[in-house]
């Protein structure tokens, strides 16, 4: 592959880490190597949050309801998320890249996007560096990275994807045509069920017959989203490479395997909510003042509520406080005696840590350090080894 001027032809990188909290899991306790691994929640409402390629081999998917990855996987061993583990792994990994372009765009724990044009005088080539990035991940965390090289963000993407699992995929400009018309229209960025229907019925399977398709043909179609399409099966996307967009908001969210119905389940749901939260927050060196809560009933009804404190917070007493009136607003405004299926607390309008003030010039400034302490424990015996005393029931 030969440079091109000013730099790589291929010059965004994609990682995507292979199976990421299930591996977390399986180097926490190796004994799990090699068996069907499935992380998510482990009620009979849950949802498979990763799988491993032992699991994924007998039909076990991501967002698949766990009562039916029990069904095909019975003796697969299902564990509940241990987000802060899978933080602190992301955290090296995000070093590892760090260490290979001064701009890395994070999308989640588990993948990033790194511009290269800032490497071509220190590799030979996109893949030596892409082998070199694989090879230190797993020297520096023991997780395996698949890798995939494009002219852009949306075929480094597909080629990390098809590079999977423990590989990398190099993608040149006079091989895009090659590579992308071929493949399936549900392939292409922002098709989802409906599209590709839609596009099917239009005797539209691949991204090939796509791009057969004047652009203007497929606006009158499909509005402008014809238009975007259009540009993806040609293999352009102009979107840069954007290190480090600002967080919007830290939450976490629950859903029960009973429906919640009394005042008190509510609000010891929304307490271990909330120390969650603001955990994560402190863990981020972040603080936040905007208090959201999410509220999903029986029925499947979801309302939201939101308030915007007068100071930031990273403390779960406040964000506790708030959430519950939230809540209690959200539940009052349902004419029947309403069943919880789903709790989430999240904090919004995210600043520098630490927060600014706290609430009340009248709060007891020893909880402050007992939140401290707390944050110390976990980060040393995980975010299970102690929690606040009423939540221990």
């Amino acid at each position: 592959m030969t440079a091109t001027e000013g730099g790589w032809p291929t010059p965004v990188l994609h990682a995507d880490l292979d199976a990421f909290y299930a591996s977390v899991e399986v180097i926490k306790d190796p004994a799990l190597a090699g068996k069907p691994v499935i992380v998510g929640g482990t009620s009979s409402r849950g949802v498979v949050t990763s799988a491993s390629y032992e699991a994924r081999r007998m039909g076990v998917t991501s967002a698949m309801p766990t009562s039916r990855a029990r069904r095909l996987c019975p003796y697969g061993i299902y564990l509940p998320p241990d987000f802060d583990a899978y933080g602190r792994y992301s955290k090296q990994v995000r070093e590892v890249f760090d260490s290979f372009s001064p701009v890395v765009e994070p999308l989640a724990l588990d993948e990033a996007f790194l511009d290269l044009r800032g490497a071509t005088r220190m590799w030979p080539g996109p893949e030596a560096l892409g082998e070199a990035l694989r090879r230190e991940v797993k020297r520096a965390t023991g997780l395996v990275v698949s890798v995939g090289l494009a002219p852009n963000k949306f075929l480094a993407k597909l080629a990390s994807r098809h590079a999977k699992p423990d590989g990398l995929l190099a993608i040149s400009p006079d091989s895009v045509t090659a590579f992308l018309h071929p493949l399936p229209v549900s392939d292409l960025w922002g098709v989802g069920e409906r599209t590709a229907e839609l596009l099917e019925r239009l005797g539209l399977r691949t991204i090939g017959d796509v791009a057969a398709v004047p652009a203007a043909t497929l606006q009158r179609a499909l509005g402008t989203m014809g238009g975007q399409l259009a540009r993806l099966a040609a293999g352009s996307d102009s979107r840069p490479v954007i290190a480090d967009p600002p967080r919007k908001s830290v939450g976490a969210e629950e859903t029960f395997e009973r429906d919640l119905v009394t005042d008190a389940e509510i609000a010891q749901a929304l307490l271990r909510l909330s120390d969650r939260v603001s955990s994560r927050l402190r863990s981020a060196g972040i603080s936040g003042q905007t208090v959201n809560v999410k509220v999903r009933f029986a029925n499947f009804v979801t309302l939201t509520r939101a308030k915007t404190l007068p100071r930031e917070v990273d403390s779960t007493a406040p964000i506790f406080a708030t959430a519950k009136a939230l809540c209690a607003k959200a539940i009052d405004s349902r004419s029947t005696s309403p069943r919880v299926r789903l709790l989430g607390v999240s904090v919004s309008q995210l600043g520098e840590w630490p927060a600014s003030e706290q609430i009340s010039l009248e709060d007891e400034p020893r909880w402050s350090a007992a939140e401290g302490a707390l944050d110390e424990i976990r980060r040393k015996f995980g975010d299970t080894a102690v929690t606040l005393g009423t939540l221990l029931s």
